[in-house]
């Protein structure tokens, strides 16, 4: 009995401790990732070792790029996967919000190739823009990249448990972001001060977590974490010679008193992971070779250390199940929360994908790069989930509008033509109704300009606009080129004359818009254009005849006005309207000229056509090339020579039917028809310079297509060389042109964009 006894305690004895022995290896692991930008690739590193040696990662906190490595983690990536996709990942176009020429309407297309500075102007004063970046595209790859969990709302429920911290920006107290939207939360914790723009979340103005706790320990250990592992990416504090930029001087500022925590913090840590940081910035990520490196490096030292905390877990992690992501979406139902100036049909007109049909992320971010893209909307945050009543998916779009309605804009740019030139621009949005936006762009220099536009953007539906501009400058031209345009006698020995040419246009027009690359113009026209020269006035030997009117020394050689109507259909995907290296461009452009004030008493109906056809093809390494073919003619009998087609220069803003050609000079070869073909080779050997060789080819008279020349061998060809550079003031160009049968060369030199 005594026996039966002892060995029933025996056995509670041995089960018990079994049961010790296995509560002890049940440990749980939390994970704290801290900020540093570009340097938080180095967690990565660390993750892949982890996981080599079979952790199990129970708990996740990070801040700021520690946030996004370790959202990314727990719901349910790879360190393989994470690899992949941070290496995969251009971060400097996602930093600098750089939006695709593509989202832009024809309208912002041109305001972008305009100015160099724009800056808010309310209440008559000047500001500066917030921050840097609007950090709408790292935005739009957290909701791609988080979509598997879109519709886990408590962190808590993620594969691993995961918890973020920011700052709110208005008291400086520390944020703990554990549920609500993942991916904004997670732009939130990483939104670093002057980088990016503060988020806003449930009526808080949030900045980067990193600011008041960038090593979030304590809140993974109140997750349930029994043993911490720690990646820390920071640096010490800089030296003077290492405070090189603003951004630099910020993190020094916050890295007083984070210095400070890390002692303890790291003290508290009980596996510390501390790769080696002190040659690398927070935006050095174009070393992510080195940088993922390093993380692996310092967790490998630890190895011994992580292979006994796995042996201490019930349930070792031997391989995870890797993540599917998916391209492909279907969007049931739009929600978008009222906006005061802009209607729902503006929104979905720039948003261009429909409901209730499949769709993809890339169609999606375009869509948020259009309205972007309008910079009436600070970042776009958009989530994407399951309606919980009918398992539709639906998108929810919050719109915070930009408060900022009225901007100043700056410029500044020189040609042979124009010569000196400086912009000023102001622009007011909502200034009559909702959608419409003013503009106008005063010019001083060598020559006055201006120029006002109006324009109500309708999205999906007929827009509508007006144009007014102003343009003038002189110009020395063949006297040949003249006389066979104008009707008079002058004396023989004349080779030049100088030319002034004005020309104000008005225009009254309806739009639409297929996406943001096609569009059908179509309106009325009011121009009054004006030729003089003081070379004939001071020429004895001149015999004006009846239709050229002498003024004191000035001669008169057309003073009308033209009223027409017009059709323009545009098709433009270049991706830069300077240095094209892909994408396909058309533009078609008809006007029917119907009454004239008649200065010149020649004046019969007729009507002008032309069309460009272009496209641009990258090639090799850095190469790629640009070929386009024009032409235009006259139909009608009208002796007016006003609107002929004029070849010569070089430039992309040139009125009229004035067209650039290389090898000879601006306005050089008339004619009311013409064909041209141009070829350029062009090879950015370092970032933003780029090697030209160009060559243009031309038949350009009276009536080519009537009498079939435009079909035979040009007559006309230029060559040139030339190198380009994308400045901040805009592109800088200079090309040396010849022609062989001219026997001609010019140089052209230019600098900013053109206006």
């Amino acid at each position: 009995m005594q026996k039966a006894i002892l060995g029933i305690g025996l056995l509670f004895f041995t089960l018990f401790s079994v049961a010790q022995d296995s509560e002890k290896k049940d440990v749980k692991v939390g994970l704290v990732l801290s900020g540093g930008g570009a340097k938080g690739m180095a967690h990565i590193g660390a993750i892949k070792v982890l996981e080599e040696a079979g952790i199990r990662v129970d708990y996740i906190g990070g801040t700021s790029m520690g946030a996004i490595v370790g959202s990314l983690y727990a719901a349910g990536y790879t360190g393989d996967q994470l690899d992949s996709i941070f290496r995969a990942t251009d971060f400097t176009n996602l930093i600098q919000d750089n939006l695709p020429r593509s989202a832009k309407t024809f309208y912002e297309k041109e305001n972008s190739e305009k100015y160099a500075i724009t800056l808010p102007f309310d209440n008559f004063k000047v500001s500066v823009p917030p921050a840097y970046s609007g950090g709408q595209n790292v935005y739009n790859e957290l909701v791609k990249f988080l979509y598997p969990v879109r519709n886990i709302n408590d962190f808590n429920d993620l594969p691993i448990p995961f918890v973020c911290i920011a700052t709110d920006v208005e008291t400086g107290e520390e944020v703990i972001l554990k549920d609500g939207y993942l991916p904004e939360a997670v732009m939130a914790s990483g939104t670093l001060p002057s980088l990016f723009e503060p988020a806003r979340i449930n009526g808080k103005v949030l900045i980067d977590g990193g600011v008041v706790n960038n090593y979030p320990i304590e809140e993974v250990r109140k997750m349930g974490a029994d043993i911490i592992i720690g990646v820390d990416v920071q640096h010490g504090l800089r030296d003077r010679e290492s405070l090189l930029t603003a951004t630099e001087i910020l993190l020094q500022i916050n890295n007083y008193q984070t210095v400070l925590d890390m002692v303890e913090k790291s003290k508290k840590t009980d596996i510390y992971i501390k790769p080696n940081m002190d040659d690398y910035s927070i935006i050095d990520f174009n070393l992510d070779d080195v940088i993922i490196k390093s993380g692996e490096d310092a967790a490998r030292k630890n190895f011994d250390a992580l292979k006994e905390v796995a042996s201490m877990q019930s349930k070792r992690n031997e391989g995870r199940e890797r993540i599917v992501s998916t391209d492909t979406l279907s969007i049931s139902h739009l929600v978008i929360r009222e906006s005061e100036n802009y209607s729902r049909g503006y929104v979905k007109g720039k948003l261009r994908f429909d409901v209730d049909k499949p769709t993809t992320f890339s169609r999606v971010h375009q869509g948020i790069s259009n309205l972007a893209a309008t910079g009436n909307f600070h970042t776009i945050h958009y989530k994407l989930q399951d309606n919980e009543d009918n398992d539709e998916q639906e998108m929810i779009l919050d719109l915070d509008e930009n408060k900022s309605k009225s901007f100043i804009r700056l410029g500044a740019h020189y040609d042979n033509l124009y010569k000196t030139a400086a912009i000023l621009n102001y622009t007011r949005k909502s200034l009559i109704t909702r959608d419409d936006v003013s503009s106008f762009d005063f010019i001083i220099g060598d020559n006055i300009r201006y120029k006002l536009r109006y324009y109500v953007d309708k999205g999906f539906y007929w827009s509508y606009g007006f144009n007014s501009s102003f343009n003038e400058f002189e110009k020395d031209v063949s006297f040949d080129l003249v006389r066979s345009n104008f009707d008079f006698q002058a004396a023989a020995n004349l080779n030049s004359i100088n030319l002034d040419i004005t020309d104000f246009t008005n225009q009254v027009y309806v739009q639409t818009v297929l996406r943001e690359e096609f569009s059908f113009r179509m309106g009325i026209e009011h121009k009054f254009l004006k030729v003089s020269t003081t070379t004939l006035g001071q020429s004895a030997d001149t015999q004006a005849s009846a239709t050229v009117s002498n003024s004191s020394d000035r001669t008169f050689l057309e003073k009308s006005n033209f009223y027409s109507a017009f059709g323009q259909l545009t098709f433009d995907s270049y991706d830069d309207k300077y240095f094209p290296s892909k994408g396909l461009y058309f533009d078609g452009d008809f006007h029917f000229y119907v009454f004239s004030s008649d200065f010149n008493n020649n004046f019969k109906e007729f009507s002008i056509a032309k069309a460009k056809i272009g496209t641009a093809i990258p090639f090799l390494n850095k190469f790629s090339f640009n070929v386009e073919a024009e032409g235009g003619f006259k139909l009608g009998t009208s002796n007016v020579s006003t609107f002929d087609f004029v070849l010569g220069g070089f430039g992309t803003n040139l009125i009229n039917n004035f067209t650039p050609f290389f090898g000879y000079d601006f306005l050089a070869l008339p004619g009311n028809s013409f064909v041209k073909a141009y070829g350029r080779l062009d090879y950015e050997f370092t970032p933003k310079n780029h090697l030209m060789l160009t060559a243009n080819y031309a038949n350009v008279d009276d009536d080519l297509f009537r009498t079939g020349e435009w079909f035979t061998l040009p007559n006309y060809s230029g060559y040139g060389i030339g190198y380009g550079w994308e400045s901040f003031v805009g592109p800088m160009q200079m090309h040396y042109s010849w022609s062989p049968e001219g026997k001609s060369n010019s140089f052209f030199f230019s600098l900013g964009y053109w206006f």
